[in-house]
């Protein structure tokens, strides 16, 4: 482990990736990370294509992706006790004014996800307090 990255872990800071790649995960630069560099957490932002069967596509893809992350990321979550190990994946931001989709989307990725340790970002709007409070 880096030395930088064992002082910052020692002070309490997790350390998260803001990339996560199907690149990272197959090429086990993702497992390096953790172990060389104490990463703790990964996020990934899928929300940036348009198109309806693109937006699809991306969405299947990066569900895939961030369930494959929540397993490399298991061990950490595990022992931690859900402190650390997990990997996010955010609704769409063209929902941020929508309670009910946000709502929906939101249960989608989690269910579509399948893993204990993802965790469901949410724009921070007026509408989305409900779906964040359920």
């Amino acid at each position: 482990m880096s030395d930088s990255t064992r002082k910052l872990s020692d002070a309490g800071v997790s350390i998260w990736l803001d990339d996560l790649s199907r690149d990272r995960l197959t090429s086990g630069s993702l497992a390096e990370l953790i172990s060389a560099k104490n990463v703790v957490g990964v996020t990934t932002n899928p929300t940036i294509f348009a198109g309806a069967d693109v937006e699809e596509a991306v969405f299947a893809a990066t569900t895939d992706d961030v369930r494959a992350a929540c397993v490399v990321f298991e061990p950490i979550y595990s022992a931690s006790k859900g402190y650390d190990g997990r990997v996010s994946i955010e609704v769409d931001p063209r929902l941020a004014r929508d309670a009910e989709g946000t709502q929906k989307m939101a249960r989608e990725l989690y269910e579509r996800v399948g893993r204990e340790n993802v965790m469901i970002k949410i724009p921070a709007t007026v509408e989305g307090l409900e779906p964040i409070a359920k």
